[in-house]
């Protein structure tokens, strides 16, 4: 297949795609191409997806008011897309993957603690969105009376999964030529589908929703953080490592936040109207997010909802299972790039099986996988954002790969912090809704919030806890070490005492 040209390559016509062979290796200057522009395709393509409208009736589900939910929804997703853009700048900057850049605050091997995290974070967000993409196929597929059973489960469940896995293991270039078409192809469709359901929309039902507390539109507020940006901030720098490092740091922050935002903050304000008119959309939205969708739609469009549902998802677990590989890898699990893609393909598809066939309860388990691990990654990206904003120079990319050298091998400072900012941030979240999570929250009683069941109870304040507690500690705490660090002369060779 040859290759068209496009606005993300600089390479000369003709030449064809072939699987990406760099893993966590720094970026040579002779392959780092485009602009920041670029990076409105991958991330809009990743978050264009139609379960953007279910995140509607997922915040009215905290029990506040339209206005209350459009505030919470528009501030949770842009300021944690924010977050995004900012890490997106250590890629420039240093021309690595995330997890590897992040050794500059944890270490060379300490660094191994948030690479499992973050792992099972992106494992855990391209196993739902694949299931989401199986569910929605047999429910099209039923309503249109072509069968919907297990046999279109499995067929839809094949093909999804050996879609996402295929452009995973290729690697960057297949992403972002996959991204582009995604981008379109959702963009209209989905135009499309809000035009055909626009008059289930019923002002005033949605008006007549009452407003909650200040608990509630919290615990909406950061539901929404965890559920989009924060789900992203690990793998931020993976795609804009492949910028010349010219390029404007301002521009990267601003393309990475505008690009994964617009689609969400347009998808949510529809899904708030059309959950907010029907109590029993909005029901059937926590068990069939996708699925549930196709309800009000009339019957000729239900195979263009397909592909626009399925295409949207797919385009989210596409940089999922790019970056957990990444992370498997800085994990220090030693393989090439493209067997990692190909192993935590394995692992989605079987988790997959599990969300498809055996789980009853969607949006319970969902609830608590975001916000459980939000927590850590929220200590995690805290951390690193002080981190990068006390350097003034570029990365010492040799030292990055070598324990000996100025980012040390296993600092204490940056792991205690990191698991104090998580046991402090399990303490102040609950997850009734997932029953083997209700250990957490035992800090609520003792700090004077009510309990498990009060009214803090939902407010999830854990994950801005750790958040805070790992960006300022950090800044306190490390100013010193990072001055020092960069004080010490270039290493002038990346060789010796190296490892991966």
């Amino acid at each position: 297949m040859i290759t068209p040209p496009d606005p993300f390559d600089d390479r000369p016509p003709g030449r064809k795609l072939q699987v990406e062979t760099h893993g966590l290796d720094v970026i040579a200057d002779a392959e780092r191409k485009g602009t920041p522009r670029t990076l409105f395709w991958p991330w809009f393509g990743a978050n264009v997806s139609i379960l953007g409208l279910s995140y509607g009736a997922f915040a009215l589900g905290f029990g506040i008011s339209f206005w209350q939910a459009l505030v919470a929804g528009v501030v949770g997703i842009v300021f944690s897309f924010l977050l995004c853009g900012f890490v997106a700048v250590a890629g420039k900057r240093g021309s690595a993957p995330t997890m590897v850049l992040a050794r500059a605050a944890y270490g060379v091997r300490g660094n191994r603690l948030p690479s499992v995290i973050s792992w099972v974070l992106t494992v855990g967000w391209e196993t739902v969105l694949c299931a989401l993409a199986t569910m929605a196929t047999a429910t099209v597929f039923g309503r249109l009376g072509w069968g919907g059973g297990t046999e279109t489960k499995v067929v839809a469940l094949v093909l999804v999964g050996a879609l996402t896995v295929v452009v995973g293991v290729m690697g960057f270039d297949l992403i972002m030529r996959l991204q582009t078409v995604i981008t379109v192809v959702t963009g209209v469709l989905t135009v499309v589908y809000v035009a055909l359901v626009a008059d289930h929309i019923h002002w005033s039902a949605v008006s007549a929703v009452p407003a909650g507390s200040a608990q509630e539109f919290i615990g909406a507020l950061v539901f929404m953080m965890t559920g989009f940006g924060l789900g992203w901030v690990n793998a931020a720098a993976d795609y804009s490592r492949y910028l010349p490092r010219t390029a404007s740091s301002r521009g990267v922050i601003g393309w990475t936040a505008f690009g994964a935002s617009l689609a969400p903050l347009l998808l949510l304000v529809f899904g708030l109207l059309l959950a907010g008119s029907s109590g029993k959309l909005s029901a059937a939205v926590a068990a069939d997010p996708i699925g549930a969708l196709t309800t009000i739609l009339p019957t000729w469009f239900l195979v263009p909802f397909a592909v626009v549902a399925v295409l949207g998802l797919v385009g989210g677990a596409v940089l999922d299972i790019y970056s957990s590989g990444l992370a498997l890898l800085s994990a220090g699990l030693r393989m090439p790039r493209y067997v990692a893609a190909l192993v935590d393909g394995v692992l989605m598809i079987v988790g997959s099986v599990y969300i498809v066939f055996v789980a009853d309860d969607f949006l319970g388990p969902f609830m608590g996988f975001l916000t459980t691990l939000g927590v850590p990654i929220a200590a995690w990206c805290g951390i690193m954002l002080a981190d990068l904003t006390l350097r003034r120079g570029a990365y010492d990319e040799p030292d990055l790969y070598r324990p000996t050298g100025r980012y040390g091998d296993v600092p204490l400072t940056p792991l205690l912090l990191t698991l104090g900012a998580t046991a402090l941030g399990w303490g102040l979240v609950t997850n009734s809704a997932a029953g083997w999570l209700d250990w957490q929250g035992y800090l609520l009683g003792p700090l004077g919030l009510g309990g498990r069941s009060g009214g803090w109870a939902y407010a999830n304040l854990g994950v801005l806890a750790a958040l805070a507690l790992g960006f300022v500690g950090t800044l306190v705490l490390r100013r010193g070490r990072v001055r020092e660090q960069e004080a010490q002369a270039p290493s002038p060779t990346a060789d010796e005492g190296a490892t991966v």
